[in-house]
């Protein structure tokens, strides 16, 4: 499965084999999206479905296979189960005949881990109902609402969807902006998008696509050029910008042109304050100056794509690297869920792209395993921005008092 593809709530069902959690799925999406079957394992890879939640909009809600798969294969399986919370803001814990004990008690563990909220659902109630002892078990180690469920009981739905709507943090579907805090009405903002080898041919790309409608949210007022017109654009208007925000890569062609009066940051930079552990950002990247000969960076892609001389992760950074601190630097890159392939302790640095394929708590997800380390983090236009010299003018608008 494509992970962070998909910018909506992602909500996980896990539990153990045959418990029911794809009926469930079926009956709260009101079609078969995921394949029933009396056979324990039936579902093997986490199986995906976008479906409207009233109140909070799409939603992606994933089957995944049972925690208590055995076998080489579904060793498999249960690692990819334990994967897929990477990328999940809210999960429901499915349990049946009134079995809750060491894999439900490991699932709540990862749930904490990665600090992600849930519920639990007893299903097949209309066979079995919760008892007493079993919701004492399970208040034992957690005080979340356990729920009565039955397929067959379709007014339990509601009591669903009220729960899911209570569990899922408000942050993964409010609406998302980039200028917050920054914009006020009839301010001017100009947009500066180079158009090289990257670029996709006849249309633009999210982050780009996202600040001109953000910018006209904040009623205020966008002007939209490339890099090579912007001294034109300086020398013969008479509007004062009060924010230029440029592709990353031009900081080092622009930095000269934009007033010094005028705020000037990147688009790479609104992504990681949107999606990223911003101060662990301006935290770790002055760490780049420390870099020593023989230090490995992970360079972390949240997409994959087709890859040219120009891609910015792969070669571009690299080389400012080299050029910047004068050492041999290893650079080791993983692209979307890739798991590194050192411990993290053995990378001397982290730096990760702007996450715009990615929510908010998948970033954060993927940063955590360094950050609880203490290795130092960093976001593709705040490395560029160091690395050319302007990362306090890039990071100022953000930080302002």
């Amino acid at each position: 499965m494509e992970k962070g593809r998909d910018l909506k709530p992602h909500i996980g069902i896990f539990g153990r084999r045959n418990n029911g959690k794809s009926s469930f799925i079926n009956a709260l999406v009101g079609q078969e999206v995921a394949i029933v079957s009396e056979l324990p394992g039936t579902t093997t890879d986490p199986v995906k479905k976008s479906f409207e939640i009233f109140g909070i909009g799409p939603a992606i809600i994933i089957d995944t296979a049972g925690i208590d798969d055995s076998g080489d294969i579904g060793e498999k399986r249960v690692r990819k189960t334990i994967d897929i919370m990477q990328v999940i803001d809210c999960a429901v814990l499915m349990i049946s005949e009134n079995v809750f004990g060491s894999f439900e008690k490991d699932l709540i563990q990862q749930f904490g881990k990665y600090e992600i909220p849930y519920f639990i659902i007893h299903n097949k109630c209309d066979i079995n109902p919760l008892d007493i002892k079993t919701l004492q078990k399970i208040r034992q180690m957690s005080d979340v609402p356990v729920l009565d469920f039955s397929t067959f009981a379709s007014d339990r739905k509601e009591e669903i969807i009220q729960a899911l709507k209570e569990t899922i943090p408000t942050t993964t579907y409010q609406k998302v902006t980039l200028f917050d805090d920054i914009l006020a009405p009839n301010d001017y903002v100009v947009l500066v998008m180079p158009i090289d080898q990257e670029a996709p041919d006849g249309r633009l790309i999210l982050p780009q696509v996202m600040a001109i409608r953000d910018v006209l949210d904040h009623n205020a007022i966008s002007v939209v050029l490339q890099n090579t017109e912007l001294d034109h654009f300086f020398n013969t208007c008479n509007v004062k910008p009060k924010l230029v925000v440029t592709d990353s890569q031009a900081f080092g062609k622009i930095k000269d042109i934009v007033p010094a009066e005028v705020y000037l940051t990147g688009f790479s930079l609104l992504f990681a304050r949107l999606k990223g552990d911003f101060d662990a950002y301006l935290k770790g990247t002055p760490h780049i100056s420390k870099l020593k000969d023989g230090d490995t960076v992970l360079i972390m892609e949240s997409c994959s794509h087709h890859v040219n001389c120009d891609d910015i992760g792969r070669f571009k950074i690299p080389n400012w690297l080299a050029k910047f601190t004068g050492e041999n630097i290893n650079i080791e890159v993983v692209s979307s869920f890739e798991q590194a392939k050192q411990e993290i302790t053995n990378y001397a640095m982290v730096i990760q792209c702007g996450g715009c394929m990615f929510t908010r708590k998948q970033v954060l997800n993927r940063l955590k395993p360094a950050i609880d380390k203490g290795i130092p983090v960093s976001n593709y236009g705040m490395a560029i921005a160091y690395m050319h010299g302007i990362f306090d003018r890039a990071t100022e608008i953000f930080i302002k008092k």
